[in-house]
């Protein structure tokens, strides 16, 4: 597949979608406060960020509201708060885990709700379910997209297969999704090549999200995004579980679309990202992370190393080894 624009052109079918609020919201349980949240806002309109993403709808007959911010359950009440009636160029947007949503009360008819976009979590295992939500979120108005997780550990026969159904579905946006930072370049272009096909043949656009563990996050959005791949997730300084993800600031100026503003979000940085980390949240690359990624495992067992305080990173490959 050819690759698509250059280093001095734009783009025009790119979206950048912020994704500070759900992603970031797993290193601190969604406990931002509404200070940072609505100058986050602010900055996503000032700097032309086309989809901001508010958290989870989970439910909460499964997580214990007293465990998280109010981010982790995203109702529609608390976002009006905070944007009013959005009567702006930036679009909502909500993350349902399939298994983990009351989506059939929680997701409401969009002419009743502060969101445009639905975008569904899935396993390849629960594809069926993933497509019955993707077909109310549709019903209901709303724009929807939809994660294959930890896709790093699916096989090509079943990815295959996954992909058409979904691609079947009235989805409209499917999403590379390197769940433990596995990926190199070179394999997200194969990836980006193999969506991009089932995408052309069903009208569906293709997305990346991408995590930080080997360093690799920006320059594999913006590979993925030579080869076609349309929506490219990002976050303020890369916050996100355990290595973080794509930072908006990279992808910002890697950009050459003359609406996106990067000095707003050096603006919100400078404000706020150096007090979060103060107050002892951690994200951002360490050797665990890479060690996990290499192995291509989940990042549970580094997040928890960090969080120890540990850097016996020989002992803790080891550890690695004996349970892969």
């Amino acid at each position: 597949m050819a690759t698509q624009g250059d280093l001095i052109s734009y783009r025009p079918d790119v979206r950048v979608l912020d994704a500070t609020l759900r992603d970031g919201g797993l290193v601190n349980n969604f406990r931002f406060t509404d200070e940072f949240v609505r100058d986050l806002y602010q900055t996503n309109l000032k700097s032309s960020i086309d989809y901001m993403e508010f958290g989870y709808k989970a439910s909460k007959e499964i997580f214990n509201p007293d465990d998280f911010g109010k981010w982790k359950f995203c109702s529609d009440d608390d976002v009006f708060e905070i944007v009013g009636d959005n009567d702006t160029n930036l679009k909502l947007s909500c993350m349902l885990d399939v298994g983990r949503t009351d989506f059939k009360n929680d997701v409401l008819q969009k002419q009743n709700s502060p969101f445009d976009l639905m975008r569904v979590a899935t396993y390849i295992h629960q594809i069926p379910s993933a497509i019955e939500m993707i077909e109310d979120a549709k019903k209901k108005g709303y724009e929807v997209s939809v994660n294959i997780m930890a896709v790093s550990k699916v096989n090509d026969e079943e990815l295959t297969k996954g992909l058409e159904l979904l691609a079947k579905s009235p989805v409209d946006i499917i999403y590379i999704v390197d769940s433990f930072g596995a990926y190199y370049p070179e394999q997200i272009e194969r990836l980006a090549c193999k969506y991009l096909e089932v995408g052309q043949k069903y009208n569906k656009q293709i997305g990346i999200h991408a995590h930080n563990n080997q360093q690799l996050a920006f320059a594999n959005t913006i590979t993925a995004l030579r080869y076609g791949v349309s929506w490219l997730d990002c976050t303020v300084s890369g916050m996100g579980r355990g290595a973080g993800n794509c930072y908006m600031e990279s992808l910002l100026a890697f950009l050459k679309n003359p609406k996106y503003d990067l000095v707003p979000v050096m603006d919100f940085v400078t404000k706020h990202m150096g007090a979060i980390k103060e107050e002892g949240y951690k994200w951002g690359y360490d050797i665990s992370y890479l060690l996990t990624a290499i192995l291509n495992s989940h990042p549970s067992t580094a997040i928890k190393f960090v969080k120890d305080g540990r850097n016996d990173y020989s002992t803790f490959f080891n550890e690695l080894l004996d349970i892969e």
